[in-house]
């Protein structure tokens, strides 16, 4: 295993590429933009990509980012997916990343660096698989909507104040929109909000002043949205205690599915 650490400028992608290896693209700060077999999307510092050897992706950052990149050889790769996958990343697997690129080309005498290497793909084969990663449109027209709202969450306005903004109708907008990114205005708007919702409160909002922020009308309207979304209420999340609640929590294969990179 190799691992590359980076910073991103804003607005900054690296051009379309292919490794011989497999490929996990994590940003300890920032958000990530990752664009694979045909489709955008965005990724936080509680998630990765992979990215299996071979596969031709793009990797940038709309507001900047420190990224670490890990390189793994194929036959240490066995038993991690075939096809690429978001991953929630713990805060041992972090800690883990962070270390490998701390030591990263430094002796191994006593086999410290072989050891990170071994927890980190241990990590990796346990890490859950995640249905949160937000998608991203190429189209420059909906790329500006998106950007809008990736900004302003909270922002009120519908398909047709939008289609005027953009110069279409809300007709033609919702159309062109579900055909790119596979899902509604409306639901990628609420994923919007799932997404910011960890980024925000991993940054230290209370939950009551992510709610405000995303623009929900109480407290309780946004854990609703949230227990809907991810299994928990997001207290539980944030502690790692994604299972707290047995028979809340979606099954493993449901996560898996929703969770493949791919274009609908």
């Amino acid at each position: 295993m190799t691992v590359r650490a980076q910073s991103i400028s804003a607005r900054h992608y690296f051009p379309e590429h292919a490794h011989a290896w497999h490929q996990m693209a994590y940003a300890i700060s920032g958000v990530l933009t990752v664009a694979v077999e045909g489709q955008s999307l965005v990724i936080s510092p509680e998630q990765a990509v992979w990215l299996p050897t071979g596969l031709p992706h793009r990797v940038g950052s709309l507001l900047g980012a420190e990224f670490r990149s890990l390189w793994i050889a194929d036959e240490a790769g066995k038993g991690l997916p075939a096809s690429p996958t978001v991953f929630g990343v713990s805060p041992l697997l972090r800690a883990l990343i962070v270390e490998a690129a701390e030591i990263e080309g430094q002796e191994d005498h006593d086999g410290y660096s072989r050891r990170v290497t071994d927890l980190i793909l241990d990590q990796l084969r346990r890490a859950p698989p995640l249905a949160g990663a937000l998608p991203w449109p190429r189209d420059a027209s909906l790329g500006k909507l998106c950007e809008t709202l990736y900004g302003e969450p909270a922002d009120p306005r519908s398909s047709e104040a939008w289609g005027r903004e953009l110069g279409m109708s809300g007709r033609t907008l919702a159309r062109r929109f579900e055909a790119e990114l596979g899902m509604s205005l409306r639901s990628w708007r609420r994923r919007l909000r799932l997404f910011k919702s960890i980024e925000l409160m991993g940054g230290g909002l209370s939950v009551t002043q992510t709610a405000m922020e995303l623009g929900y009308g109480s407290t309780s309207a946004f854990v609703y949205a949230f227990r809907s979304d991810m299994g928990c209420s997001p207290q539980a999340y944030m502690r790692g205690d994604v299972a707290a609640q047995p028979g809340e929590r979606r099954s493993a294969a449901s996560l898996a599915g929703a969770a493949r990179v791919v274009s609908p």
